[in-house]
């Protein structure tokens, strides 16, 4: 017995298994919504009639990733650009999306630092895609799907 207590820590995932998890979590969730591995280049939108369209732009497709845009169809009357915004990569033959950032327009670095300590982060990838992993959901249940989603016209 307490060679199970001594070891309790072992049960426990570690915080870059959590994270990983939570990848994985979220390719899951947008596969189920949007398939977004099953469409061309281009900007797509869902509009699910609740005045708050959803865009999706498939940015580049390459044989085992794609990076993607997702955000809503407001803009954002500082910055001028689509609010709120996340970046994904996802990475098909691992089954994991992870959001990039949640900042249009700017890289992890422009936004934390170019000498951030690693803890920072890990903080900050746990908290964009905490909210991906929140955001997927409430798309879902406003009835988002690959069934509403069109190509944009421009």
């Amino acid at each position: 017995m307490s060679a199970v207590l001594d070891r309790r820590t072992a049960l426990l995932p570690g915080r870059f298994e959590f994270l990983m998890g939570l990848y994985a979590e979220n390719y899951h969730r947008l596969t189920r919504l949007f398939a977004p591995q099953q469409l061309a280049l281009g900007d797509y939108v869902s509009d699910v009639d609740d005045g708050l369209p959803v865009h999706l732009v498939v940015q580049e497709c390459h044989p085992y990733t794609l990076e993607l845009e997702l955000t809503y169809g407001f803009v954002d009357a500082q910055t001028g650009r689509r609010a709120p915004s996340a970046q994904l990569r996802v990475y098909n033959d691992a089954h994991v999306a992870e959001a990039l950032h949640c900042h249009p327009g700017r890289h992890l670095w422009q936004v934390l630092g170019p000498f951030t300590p690693a803890h920072t982060v890990f903080q900050h990838r746990l908290q964009m895609n905490s909210f991906l992993a929140r955001w997927l959901e409430y798309l879902a249940e406003q009835g988002h799907s690959s069934g509403t989603l069109e190509r944009a016209v421009k």
